[in-house]
């Protein structure tokens, strides 16, 4: 079985425009690290904020049996990280979920080569490679910007 690691952040909630938005409200840039270590992700950790179906989509993964998923998301704070795995627990009992802080790069924290990462940043996918991993990009539009590319996260059962 391959290992599978999925991207929280813009592959299974689209987080990233709220959380730009709520910087432009607090008139922050949207670079400035305290802001995210305060701001309460649970505003935005809701089910309508899901995308192209990816909780179901990592579940048709699973029972596909050819994968060890996993879901390796980078966090601001201690309390993203609780809120992400209070979220995620809704949904999957027995899915190992990797918190990792922003300052380390995803490549850091686990055995890269030969395992699959499905990411929308497009560093974090060079870093991957970089490592020896397997890269693709999920991107709503499939702009795979060089690497392999899925819309829907189920997509990647058909590719490997």
């Amino acid at each position: 079985m391959k290992e599978l690691y999925i991207d929280f952040d813009g592959v299974i909630l689209d987080t990233i425009p709220h959380l730009y938005q709520a910087a432009d409200e607090a008139g922050v840039e949207r670079s400035d690290e305290k802001f995210y270590e305060t701001f309460d992700f649970k505003t935005i950790l809701k089910d309508e904020n899901i995308l192209n179906d990816s909780i179901n989509c990592i579940q048709k993964i699973i029972e596909s049996k050819k994968f060890n998923v996993s879901i390796l998301t980078h966090i601001n704070s201690l309390q993203e990280g609780i809120d992400k795995v209070e979220y995620l627990r809704r949904f999957f009992k027995d899915i190992t979920i990797i918190l990792v802080p922003k300052k380390i790069s995803k490549t850091k924290m686990i055995h890269t080569r030969g395992s699959i990462l499905i990411d929308d940043y497009a560093h974090n996918l060079r870093e991957w490679e970089s490592e020896g991993g397997i890269s693709v990009r999920f991107s709503q539009k499939r702009n795979g910007k060089g690497f392999l590319v899925v819309n829907k996260l189920d997509q990647i059962i058909e590719m490997f």
